[in-house]
């Protein structure tokens, strides 16, 4: 048996938008339900939300368990944001599943270089052999998962800071980099805005920055939690774009639902950062 073919990856090599949701409310039931509503791929996020190894495993478990009821192209595929780009942890995450990764805060081709060799087994990179004890390789029921994982791994970085801007072409052109994801957020903050994604100059370096990731040959990837700025960044070349938050849907939706019965109530101030 064949190491199944990571349909996000082929997706984005292809060129096809793919809509993704943000989900930080670290819990398998909620990942299990967010994975029957059709979105091409979810992010577990183990970088802001409250997730470790183990829970992210078991939203690993919850998304694979929707598949059941679905046909192939209305699989949700996950996406997990590690915490930070450590070789040790990223081995970790790959064996219990993960086969697309996104990792924050890469500023140089030098670190997006180290991070495809973490990634990746030997003599392509220095990911360790542990796949007998490993849900990557179905604990071997791919017997050929070591020669063929390699190229099912997708590797996704962040591009956050100025720094990392003014090196994008670099981090983009390296080799084994799959898409670059702009972070909105963080990158206003080192540019002198915090908390206004939305600047003029922020929003320019955004667009210049997916320019220069397709230029590359490289999918680009952002969050976007209102409609115009999704649509946006779409028609400005990004492929792989989250629409939404988890906690932002549940909180909007209660207070919509509350809104029915108490139209006069005042809810208190709750905003985003993204």
């Amino acid at each position: 048996m064949h190491t199944p073919v990571n349909p996000f990856k082929k997706a984005l090599q292809e060129g096809r938008a793919q809509i993704g949701l943000w989900v930080g409310l670290a819990d398998g039931y909620v990942a299990e339900i967010l994975a029957g509503t059709g979105y091409d791929w979810l992010l577990v996020d183990g970088e802001h939300a409250p997730n470790d190894l183990r829970s992210v495993l078991v939203q690993l478990q919850g998304i694979a368990s929707a598949w059941s009821a679905q046909p192939d192209e209305e699989r949700s595929h996950p996406v997990v944001r590690v915490p930070v780009g450590e070789t040790a942890l990223i081995k970790q995450y790959l064996d219990i599943g993960a086969t697309t990764l996104l990792v924050p805060m890469v500023d140089t081709a030098e670190q997006a270089a180290q991070l495809v060799q973490a990634t990746r087994y030997p003599p392509d990179g220095i990911r360790g052999m542990g796949s007998a004890l490993a849900r990557s390789s179905r604990w071997q029921a791919y017997p050929q998962y070591i020669h063929e994982a390699n190229a099912q791994i997708c590797l996704l970085v962040q591009a956050e800071t100025a720094t990392a801007l003014q090196n994008i072409d670099a981090i983009a052109a390296t080799p084994g980099v799959d898409g670059v994801f702009i972070g909105p957020a963080d990158l206003s903050a080192t540019m002198g805005f915090p908390g206004q994604p939305n600047h003029p100059e922020v929003q320019a370096a955004i667009a210049d920055g997916i320019a220069r990731i397709r230029k590359a040959g490289k999918a680009a990837g952002i969050l976007s939690t209102t409609e115009e700025q999704a649509r946006k960044w779409l028609a400005a070349g990004a492929t792989f774009v989250a629409v939404g938050v988890d906690t932002v849907v549940l909180t909007q939706a209660a207070r919509a639902l509350r809104a029915v019965y108490k139209p006069d109530a005042t809810p208190s101030a709750a905003g985003s950062s993204y």
